[in-house]
């Protein structure tokens, strides 16, 4: 059986104190051992960004970091960003713009944009593009990510 580590983190504002491994991946804890699906698995290598959760407040790729690397943070999914029965404006404004097709890289995107929106809430269209790049969507092009960023903007204000 190989050797494990102790971490505690919350996830969605829940506390979990779990045994890892060392070489498992952020992104396999959420979607295996937690059930957090929402977290999607793409190039396993940093580059769609379909795997961004928050961490600590930053967008990261969860499929490049290791579990026993969070031990004590605080992590955001898109399980974890609803407002109670109703979805965040960031959300609400990806489906008003047309944003939402297949959906697999929505999670990643939506996730990005709030990390975006704390930082800075009023981003110019370069810092938006700047920001989204390491986002991966082969269905929408960006015109209406763009648009749902900018509307969620709006909403935000």
């Amino acid at each position: 059986m190989g050797s494990t580590n102790r971490i505690q983190i919350t996830v969605n504002e829940k506390e979990y104190d779990l045994l890892v491994k060392p070489n498992r991946t952020l992104l396999d804890l959420l979607r295996y051992d937690l059930g957090l699906t929402g977290t999607k698995e793409g190039c396993d290598e940093g580059d769609c960004g379909a795997c961004t959760v928050i961490v600590n407040g930053k967008a990261v790729t969860a499929c490049l970091v290791l579990a026993v690397e969070m031990d004590g943070a605080s992590i955001t999914t898109i399980e974890g960003l609803h407002l109670g029965d109703n979805l965040h404006p960031i959300q609400q404004a990806f489906v008003d713009s047309g944003a939402v097709q297949c959906g697999f890289c929505i999670p990643g995107m939506i996730l990005t944009t709030k990390a975006l929106l704390d930082e800075n809430p009023n981003p110019s269209e370069e810092e938006i593009k700047h920001y989204l790049a390491g986002n991966l969507c082969r269905c929408t092009g960006y015109i209406k990510i763009l648009d749902a960023v900018n509307r969620a903007i709006q909403l935000l204000k």
